[in-house]
């Protein structure tokens, strides 16, 4: 019997990724090990088909209102999420493509606020497992930046 040989990819702790689904090319993540799935900022979300389907809004930039994207999509579960503080909240989840290094994996996403946290996305150990990711937290954006007018418009700065 034959031995399958798995490559991994390193990445660093922080990466630009893209969610082509949702007509997000670029979004600064943070590529998280110790939280099981991903989350997304969204806000503005609402229930539609009785549960089955939510609609919300994503914001890619960080600081910025700009660019803003209405997204609609079934709901893939709701479960309750304990945050690196503490806090424990009901959330959607809905399986989003995230695309990372030229590989697309999908990925458990939750939706909830980041608007106060430093990245408004958060890539979980479920989609770096899938993608044959390993995370060296010595490394930042080892997949490469993002063109210079995108970062800027990252820092609210076009």
């Amino acid at each position: 019997m034959g031995e399958t040989i798995h490559s991994s990819t390193v990445v660093g702790w922080r990466e630009w990724v893209a969610l082509p689904a949702i007509d997000v090319p670029w979004m600064k993540a943070k590529l998280d090990t110790g939280a099981r799935s991903s989350a997304l900022h969204a806000f503005d979300i609402e229930e539609l088909d009785g549960g089955d389907r939510v609609r919300f809004r994503v914001r890619p930039w960080q600081e910025s209102d700009e660019d803003a994207v209405l997204v609609e999509c079934p709901v893939h579960d709701q479960r309750v999420v304990r945050s690196s503080t503490g806090h424990a909240q009901r959330r959607y989840v809905v399986l989003l493509e995230l695309e990372l290094f030229g590989r697309t994996v999908l990925a458990e996403t939750t939706l909830t606020n980041r608007d106060q946290m430093g990245f408004r996305m958060l890539v979980g150990r479920q989609a770096l497992r899938q993608g044959g990711f390993v995370v060296d937290a010595g490394r930042s954006f080892v997949g490469g930046k993002a063109p210079r007018p995108i970062r800027k418009r990252n820092r609210g700065r076009v």
